[in-house]
């Protein structure tokens, strides 16, 4: 089945809301209301009523049944407050948190710490740091990680793959890319990927050396041993890895090498630049970034983004929220 077809029928009548930070964007406006339309989740609005309210009608957009909460005048904005600080433990007073609240990512990110709302989409106008950031403060990793990491699916015709991490971390330790590659797996399952996790690397199975090399090899021991009912394995060549003729010479005892699904980078320079490859010389269409292993969905857009890329990654939001 068509992934996002899959998608929404495993969200279909579950009510789900996600919150859009900026509610005043066109490709936020026009996505959020196709969404809405469709009855597919139920899109949550943050900014000046009146702001948004204009803004959609600049963009022939009709939001009348769509609820904008006005970070301003919320209600129930001392509570907020109040379970902010406590979440941050003393690290801000509550004058701070006064400030920061006013803030549409921190805002909409306690509204998901909350149970408001089931997830959060943000980024068509702020970078990334100003929606992981939050993200990271109050959702936080879930329990045995120590960070989240970025997904891309990588899908064309008939074919789909998950890569990971292409979008956070620059240069992971041993431990941090055995949990990039136990929560890929994961979020490869989400999206009826059959993961088969390959551990990237410029040798395969001992065959050159170097630092880099052997933290891959000490990543893929470590990741069997946080969750042994993964099928991983590693350290393999992407060719290794990906054609079955080159993993019989090169790694014929493995469960992987030939068959894998979900392709885990050492450090994000080659991450980014596999998937970009993939995307532009080979066709495929690079679904994401996914933010994966956080307690509760958060999502990223490109500030490049257009209302397709908002609307997907809402549908992938909302799966998230299922999962967890």
């Amino acid at each position: 089945m068509e992934l996002f077809e899959s998608l929404k029928q495993k969200i279909d009548g579950k009510n789900l809301r996600i919150v859009f930070p900026e509610a005043t964007d066109a490709r936020i406006l026009k996505a959020a209301a196709r969404l809405h339309q469709e009855k597919i989740l139920e899109p949550v609005f943050l900014g000046n009523p009146k702001q948004v309210q204009a803004a959609a009608q600049s963009a022939t957009v009709d939001i009348s049944d769509i609820t904008i909460l006005d970070p301003d005048n919320y209600a129930e904005f001392d509570q907020m407050v109040s379970a902010f600080v406590e979440r941050r433990h003393g690290k801000n007073t509550a004058e701070q948190a006064q400030q920061m609240l006013r803030d549409p990512n921190y805002f909409g990110t306690m509204l998901v710490y909350l149970d408001q709302v089931d997830g959060m989409v943000s980024g068509a106008i702020h970078p990334t740091g100003d929606t992981v950031r939050p993200a990271l403060q109050i959702i936080k990793v879930k329990p045995g990680l120590t960070r989240t990491s970025g997904a891309f699916i990588m899908q064309k015709d008939d074919q789909r793959y998950l890569f990971a991490d292409c979008a956070i971390n620059i240069n992971p330790n041993a431990q941090e890319l055995a949990e990039i590659a136990v929560t890929s797996a994961k979020t490869a399952q989400l999206f009826d990927i059959d993961p088969k996790v390959a551990m990237l690397s410029f040798s395969t199975k001992g065959s050159a050396k170097g630092d880099e090399v052997t933290k891959v090899a000490e990543a893929t021991k470590l990741a069997h041993e946080m969750d042994s009912e993964v099928v991983l394995d590693g350290e393999l060549q992407f060719d290794a890895a990906f054609v079955p003729t080159v993993a019989q010479q090169k790694a014929p005892d493995s469960q992987v090498a030939g068959q894998a699904t979900v392709f885990v980078f050492p450090e994000l320079q080659s991450g980014n630049i596999g998937y970009k490859i993939a995307q532009r010389f080979g066709g495929f269409e690079a679904i994401g970034p996914i933010l994966q292993g956080l307690n509760k969905p958060v999502s990223d857009l490109s500030r490049g983004c257009n209302e397709e890329d908002v609307y997907k990654l809402a549908l992938i939001t909302a799966a998230q929220a299922l999962q967890n």
